[in-house]
């Protein structure tokens, strides 16, 4: 409301509008604006974000809901500025221009210009010449904007003649849609415009128009807004160089306040009115706008072309096969075949399923690897004759109608994984296909989360950093965490704010920037392709390769009814391809995998023994345990795993098992499901056994079927009760009991938010059992792919490193005379077998043009010193930080003289090295084709080498590894012994789990507990990775003499997860120099003393109260993806708290697969009326205690 106490009057349009989208400049968001213009009685309004349209859709709709008409719109930049080469170059002067779309042919222009402004320069300053804007100005209503437009701006300088001119020529662009626009912020250069501008509509007949530059929802807002200015330019709200917003007025008016504030031109009130109702742009939501796939065959069709190539594909894929041969197999495949191209043809798909295969055909040609398929498309024939997929949707019992339902029309969505070093290969050749106009990645928005939005606008409040990160430490790093939520959970931060007016500023502040978006940047996989130039549907801006980028993001797309194809990068497939060329150069022998059996007992036996690091979706530390337990020896295995290894199915697992292994009966709720259910035990663990379960038992077609699945996964009540209804009638019908019918149907619903895409986990499977096959047969080459699959990274090169040196492949250390950029297999020097040469890349401080610079100078030949290689490589590339870290890292071991030595003489050898090039330069002996024998040297010095010590710490600081050992190898078969878990694998463990850990004591910081008790940090550290230890009192009593620096130590301890660290609560610790035969079970020690610390807060929640360790009984609580509702998870988190609550609550998100254990005042005593009221709630069976 304008606070005047009168009713809002209808008889204004907001024209000038910026929302959210105008990137930390607009601080309303565009809900809100369509909501406050609807309170205030107003029937039109406008959005003109600056330059782009990233809100015009959501805006559309927003206003389309609260009964608001929607005007579209954009202020621009205009230059008069010439192209240079197509393009505005170099320092030009702008102005701004206000445009709406007047017409759907203006809008198109309005989309056209606004990718022109964005794809033709600077991407930091957007903007249109003006005889572009005259080549796109049909449909367009122009207004003059404020004292940024050209025409404000020259009468502001007194250049009215100029004025005049500009005013005529927009006028007259414009076909007499173009107006001055009156603004009052309560500024005086307004002011002393607004004269001048009424003259002059006055003297050319250009009409007046009043607006509001508006960025804001309230007056109160003006603060918001500026801190945004304060986050995009880096400036804090007291810096006195800044550009500081002169003005609170740039709000959302009501239709009074701008009448009062233009009493004398009425009518520029009123005209906005006029040009609202000029503005009639309708679009349409739901329609589909599918591409053309070109060239097809002369006198072919899409659908007759599409058909020709599945018929030879079906041939191709089957005719090696036993089963081609027998009359009826062909028959069903033909009939499956034809069944699935009629229904593409029908739904109008037959071009979308063309085009993914002319990209899918190019990259085989080209020898991108693509994957075996993704989701619910591996379950199509065609797809699979068409070698988009490259899992048999016959032989795994694949069903199409979870692709494509022909009784529920919908978009196909076929994602494709690539080669991720090649992937964008694809992207231009498509993009090269259909033209530039015509191919598109899609646009996301980042936006400021709960933690970044206290931290940024602490910042910009030049609030002091350990204020702002102590209260950003209360915010729970967690996915869809809001700054309401933690402040309704953490009495710690509720404190902070009432004790300091400032962080209660600042929070207060936070709350209103939370969630808006902070920049725009690329969605990893989504493209989007058009049969008419995408600028018809979408503007565009600058991309990444010279692809564009749309403005709209992809929910906003598909609603539109663009189609999106996903082109993902998948590492895997980068592994797979670097070590299958390995293999082939290296033992000529050429892998296809549609050859090697899917059986091997070998590769199975890897898989049994849990040996799977760097294994495909069957690495984490519980999937290994599951397979130790599993012992998977079938393809089926695999596929079943990667389906139950989720929260939730979770819990069948051990049921799993136990029927595996004969333990346990599988049991079937009537014996006609045995078929559908025998691999899996008797457990529902697929979308699609659900599918087939409707058709068996209820005579439901598979389209019918898979309705049922979508209807009942949602919960309701109501469908439910209809769902149940349609399914008993069919069972009846098909001569099953009722009573049997409604069991079994209570059955799919309590699996039906557990079942999991079969074709998913089957195409998934595939590249499982692939790594693990070459991880099996071809150990060398492909630990060494996936170490250069992670050189950016050390912990993981560290982890990958340590899976060698476990499978006694040598990791040789780097060597300029023998190291790649990349890890590499080699034949092990000291013996027949195979190792791997450290890649020169993964050695700290050594970039590409230093590693080019080494690779070009040693092919003349070998470096035989430090001196020889200082004169031949470029010192511009491998400068001496460059060498000192190699030399460090040990890759110049092979050359005269210790590392302490090399490192001594580095200084003369560069300073001799440089010097002799210059002489050599100036000689110009290189013209004349002379060689020379260098006539210097530099003298070794004699000092001292390294510790062992120093020399391992800095491999550790370069390499990311103890390549001369680590001091933990003489204690392996000990380590095993005790089943000590590696620190890496921690974060993946539950909170409060018991664990052995053991390593190397890097740093002790002792500290006094709140009680006066002397206590301690400790950092410990083991091959891979480092965990902070808090060693309570008691503990520390005890152990202090055992936990020194460099000492080897075995210790138990609790571990505690929070934000993004975990940290281990020492409850025993041991020497190697006497190891017990047996450690002692959990539990037997008091609790810690529950103190803050003096000096420190203690990390990871240290000194929260820690629970029993005698390990009781938890409430996991499943929160299904529908449930994620703020109202009810609010709802959910009263039921929870109890103050005398009995055991600890786990929160299991299915949707993030993520698990958070709640704090102790989130504590239950769980009685059989409180979980039907907690599963009322969150849905049948989403309680489990355990």
């Amino acid at each position: 409301m304008d606070g005047t106490g009168g009713t809002p009057m209808a008889d204004f349009a907001h024209l000038h509008v910026h929302s959210e989208y105008s990137l930390l400049d607009g601080a309303a968001r565009v809900k809100d604006l369509a909501r406050r213009a609807a309170e205030l009685g107003m029937t039109s309004l406008a959005l003109t974000d600056h330059d782009a349209m990233y809100g015009a859709i959501a805006f559309y709709k927003a206003c389309v809901e609260h009964g608001v008409k929607p005007v579209i719109g954009c202020e621009l930049h205009v230059t008069e500025e010439p192209l240079q080469n197509g393009r505005l170059r170099g320092e030009f002067r702008a102005h701004k221009l206000v445009l709406l779309a007047r017409t759907m042919e203006g809008y198109r222009n309005l989309m056209r210009l606004s990718s022109i402004a964005r794809m033709g320069g600077d991407p930091s300053r957007p903007a249109v010449t003006l005889d572009r804007l005259a080549s796109h100005a049909d449909g367009l209503i122009a207004l003059s904007s404020g004292l940024a437009g050209e025409v404000p701006a020259l009468l502001a300088r007194g250049r009215r003649d100029e004025a005049k001119r500009a005013a005529g020529r927009y006028r007259d662009m414009f076909g007499g849609h173009f107006y001055l626009e009156l603004q009052d912020h309560g500024l005086y250069e307004q002011k002393r415009v607004m004269g001048e501008l009424i003259r002059l509509g006055g003297e050319t007949g250009v009409p007046l128009v009043a607006t509001n530059d508006v960025h804001y929802l309230d007056a109160a807002d003006h603060e918001l807004r500026d801190i945004l200015l304060c986050i995009g330019t880096g400036k804090t709200v007291d810096d006195p160089e800044r550009h500081a917003p002169a003005t609170d007025q740039m709000y959302l008016k009501s239709g009074q306040e701008m009448a009062r504030l233009f009493p004398y031109v009425p009518e520029a009130v009123r005209r906005t009115l006029d040009i609202a109702e000029q503005c009639e742009v309708r679009l349409e939501f739901g329609r589909q706008v599918l591409p053309k796939f070109a060239p097809l065959p002369e006198h072919l069709s899409a659908e007759q072309y599409l058909a020709e190539l599945c018929r030879k594909g079906l041939e191709a894929r089957y005719a090696r096969t036993p089963e081609w041969k027998e009359e009826a197999f062909r028959r069903a495949a033909r009939e499956r075949l034809e069944y699935e191209l009629s229904v593409i043809a029908g739904m109008g798909f037959s071009d979308y399923f063309l085009i993914v295969w002319d990209f899918i055909r190019f990259a085989h040609e080209r020898g991108i690897r693509t994957g075996p398929g993704r989701g619910s498309a591996a379950g199509s024939l065609v797809a699979y004759t068409l070698n988009i997929t490259d899992v048999d949707p016959i032989r795994y019992g694949l069903l199409f109608e979870r692709f494509l339902n022909p009784e529920r029309v919908s978009m196909p969505d076929i994602d494709i994984d690539f080669n991720d070093e090649r992937r964008d290969e694809v992207i231009r050749y498509v993009a090269d296909k259909y033209g530039r106009g015509h191919v598109a990645q899609i646009i996301t928005f980042g936006t400021m989360a709960a933690r970044a939005a206290v931290r940024d606008v602490g910042r910009a409040l030049n609030v002091p950093f350990h204020e702002v990160d102590r209260a950003a430490r209360q915010i729970p790093n967690q996915l869809g965490v809001t700054i309401d939520a933690a402040l309704k959970d953490s009495a710690e931060l509720r404190k902070m704010c009432a004790d300091n007016p400032r962080l209660s500023r600042m929070i207060e502040l936070a709350r209103k920037v939370e969630g808006l978006p902070r920049h725009a940047s690329t969605h990893a996989a989504g493209v989007v392709i058009s049969r008419e130039p995408l600028t018809h549907y979408t503007p565009l801006q600058e991309g990444a390769e010279q692809i564009p980028l749309t403005q709209y993001s992809m929910e906003h797309l598909e609603s539109i009814g663009l189609l999106k194809m996903d082109f993902l990068g998948l590492r895997t497939l980068s592994i797979i391809e670097r070590t299958l060329d390995w293999i082939e150069e290296q033992t000529g022998r050429r892998i296809d995998f549609r050859s090697v059996p899917d059986d091997d007992r070998e590769t199975y036996a890897l898989l049994s023994r849990g040996e799977t690091t760097g294994v495909f979706q069957l690495e984490s530390p519980g999937m290994r345990r599951v397979l130790k337990e599993l012992k998977p020896s079938s393809f089926e295995d695999i596929i079943s795993v990667l389906a139950l290894y989720r929260p939730g199915p979770m819990e069948f697992i051990p049921k799993f098992v136990r029927a595996k292994h004969g333990q346990a009966q599988a049991e079937y709720p009537h014996p006609d499901l045995e078929p559908i259910l025998k691999d899996t035990y008797g457990i529902i663990v697929y979308q699609e056994q659900i599918m087939q379960i409707a058709s068996r038992m209820a005579g439901f077609s598979l389209g019918e079927a898979d309705l049922l699945r979508r209807a009942v996964s949602k919960k309701k009540r109501e469908v439910l009760d209809r769902e149940r209804a349609h399914f008993v009638v069919g069972c009846i019908r098909q001569g099953y009991a009722a009573e049997t019918a409604n069991k079994v149907y209570d059955m799919i619903v309590r699996f039906a938010d557990y079942g999991f895409p079969r074709a998913h986990a089957t195409a998934y499977g595939v590249l499982a059992y692939q790594t693990a096959w070459l991880k099996t047969h071809y150990p060398a080459q492909f630990l060494a792919s996936m170490l250069t699959s992670v050189m950016g990274s050390q912990r993981k090169v560290a982890e990958y490193a340590d899976e060698c040196r476990r499978r006694n492949i040598r990791v040789l250390p780097p060597d300029v005379n023998e190291s790649e950029a990349v890890f590499v297999p080699v034949r092990d020097p000291d013996g027949g077998g195979w190792a791997i040469r450290f890649g020169l890349a993964a050695v700290k401080n050594v970039g590409t043009s230093a590693i080019e610079s080494i690779v070009s100078a040693r092919g003349e030949a070998p470096f035989d010193s430090l001196a020889d290689f200082c004169r031949r490589v470029d010192l511009r590339q491998c400068n001496k930080r460059v060498i000192e870290s190699l030399i460090l890292a040990g890759a110049l071991d092979a050359l005269p003289g210790h590392r302490a030595q090399k490192v001594a003489m580095l200084d003369d050898c560069v300073e001799m090295a440089a010097r002799w090039k210059q002489e050599r330069e100036d000689l110009q002996l290189h013209l004349f084709g002379f060689t020379e024998q260098a006539n210097w040297s530099v003298e070794m010095p004699d000092v001292a080498p390294y510790l062992p010590s120093r020399e391992l710490e800095m491999e550790k600081e370069l390499l990311g590894i103890y390549m001369s050992g680590h001091p933990l190898d003489p204690y392996e078969e000990q380590l095993e012994a005790f089943d000590t878990v590696p620190l890496h694998h921690l974060p993946e463990m539950a909170e409060a789990s018991f664990v052995t850990v053991a390593g190397m004591v890097v740093s002790i910081k002792p500290i006094m507990s709140k009680k006066g008790r002397a206590m301690a940090f400790v950092e410990l550290e083991d091959r891979v990775d480092k965990a902070e230890v808090v060693v309570f009192p008691d503990v520390w009593d005890e152990y202090a003499p055992l936990l020194q620096k460099g000492a080897l130590v075995l210790m138990q301890a609790r571990l505690q997860h929070q934000d993004e660290r975990v940290s281990l609560l020492a409850e025993r610790c041991y020497s190697f120099d006497n190891l017990p035969q047996r450690l002692p079970v959990a539990g037997r020690r008091p609790r810690p003393e529950p103190a803050s610390v003096r000096g420190r807060q203690s990390p990871a929640g240290a000194v929260r109260n820690q629970r029993s360790a005698n390990a009781p009984q938890r409430v996991f609580i499943r929160i299904a993806a529908d449930r994620e509702q703020p109202a009810l998870l609010a709802r959910l988190r009263e039921q929870l708290k109890s103050p005398d609550g009995r055991l600890g609550v786990i929160l299991v998100y299915e949707r993030e697969h993520k698990t958070i254990a709640l704090s102790d005042r989130y504590r239950v005593t769980p009685s059989p009326e409180w979980i039907r009221k907690i599963e009322a709630m969150m849905g049948e069976g989403s309680v489990r205690i355990r």
